[in-house]
């Protein structure tokens, strides 16, 4: 028996490393398209995009494993069915109990590896998301000025660089600062440094002219220069507030609730985002015993098992469903929160009472088993 569920396991792994990093690929290619504008217009580096773009993945993850394994563990066990694997197993004895243990025993690992993902990977993983999407948003150091092009740095913000010199300078600058409401202006010079200061990134312009015009009267001004700076970064504190609240512990979630600091909105929503740490792991055991139940208890069909498989697929669509609208509802009410942990555990006791008791409807292995030449002979 210690080998057949090695064997069954290492099957179910193979096919869930392969689903997983199958859909993980194109959701990242397709999350990617959303920094595309980075690279084009901020002149990002290819190392810093994908640092960045892997820094969704984490979430992702939590998303599309249990998926993964149930997709995995269908795929496995309908071969071994196909295969006329299971029927052998069966009739030498072994019960659907035990042929589900690799697909529970995997679940229940990704319990683990998805609780350790959603209380530290993920809030660590934001953090780091938002910090360097900010500071590649609003820090010149980040920056690269491209030769010929208009830069937008920030809003009503735009310089243009004729060229990079050897020496660290940049030649033939133009800006058009729009930011303030009340006036905007040109700035002309032929040569600039950037420098890094405590108030932000600045370039320093020598020899140059500024044209100011005043939004409320009018009135337009002109002044040559020898040496002049213009601030690029963004003006008062350099700190980022963290507004993500999947950045915060799972003490913070849960204790939400007694927080008076937070708006009644905001204790629903992050106590069910505590809460959902909770039930988002368990999904995993969900599916995977939907992915087997089904096809351990049925009985050998030369016409395949599409009925089966298509029972399935549907009960994880709508325990998905439920998932998604229990934990909206439940943000407005807690009343709701009783069916977020009922849609995990009725599933769960389901699918546990068909695989060990052969008394219940629509389990198929109460019956004797048959002997090995009868077996094949049906077949």
């Amino acid at each position: 028996m210690k080998k057949l569920n090695i064997y069954i396991t290492k099957q179910i792994i193979v096919g869930f490393l392969l689903v997983s990093f199958s859909l993980m690929s194109i959701i990242w290619l397709s999350q990617s398209l959303r920094f595309l504008d980075l690279i084009a217009s901020k002149g990002i580096s290819m190392g810093i995009f994908i640092e960045l773009t892997s820094l969704l993945m984490p979430r992702i993850f939590t998303i599309l494993a249990p998926i993964s394994l149930f997709a995995a563990i269908l795929f496995v066990y309908n071969r071994l069915l196909s295969d006329r694997e299971l029927v052998v197993m069966k009739s030498a004895g072994i019960s659907p109990w035990q042929l589900a243990y690799p697909a529970i025993l995997i679940s229940f690992l990704l319990v683990v590896v998805n609780i350790y993902v959603l209380n530290f990977g993920i809030p660590k993983a934001e953090n780091a998301f938002n910090t360097l999407e900010w500071k590649i948003k609003n820090n010149v150091s980040h920056l690269m000025f491209r030769e010929g092009e208009f830069t937008k740095l920030q809003t009503g913000l735009t310089v243009f660089v004729t060229a990079h010199e050897d020496d660290g300078t940049v030649s033939g600058i133009l800006i058009s600062d729009e930011r303030s409401p009340q006036k905007k202006s040109i700035t002309t010079a032929e040569k600039g440094l950037i420098i890094k200061t405590d108030k932000g990134p600045r370039i320093i312009l020598i020899n140059g002219t500024r044209q100011e015009i005043s939004l409320k009267n009018r009135n337009f001004s002109s002044v040559n220069f020898a040496k002049y700076s213009v601030d690029f970064g963004i003006k008062g504190s350099k700190s980022r507030r963290k507004d993500s609240v999947r950045v915060r512990s799972f003490s913070e979630l849960m204790g939400a609730l007694d927080d008076s600091s937070l708006s009644k909105t905001d204790q629903y929503k992050w106590f069910i985002e505590g809460n959902k740490r909770i039930t988002t792991p368990l999904l995993a055991v969900v599916y995977a015993l939907l992915g087997c139940t089904g096809l351990l208890i049925s009985s050998f069909n030369r016409r395949g098992q599409t009925k089966t498989i298509a029972i399935a697929l549907t009960s994880v669509i709508f325990i998905q469903a439920i998932d998604l609208i229990s934990g909206n509802l439940a943000t407005k009410n807690l009343m709701w929160l009783i069916l977020m942990y009922a849609n995990i555990l009725i599933p769960i006791i389901i699918c546990i009472l068909l695989l060990i008791m052969p008394s219940l409807p629509f389990s198929n292995h109460h019956s004797k088993a048959p002997a090995q030449g009868e077996t094949y002979a049906k077949i």
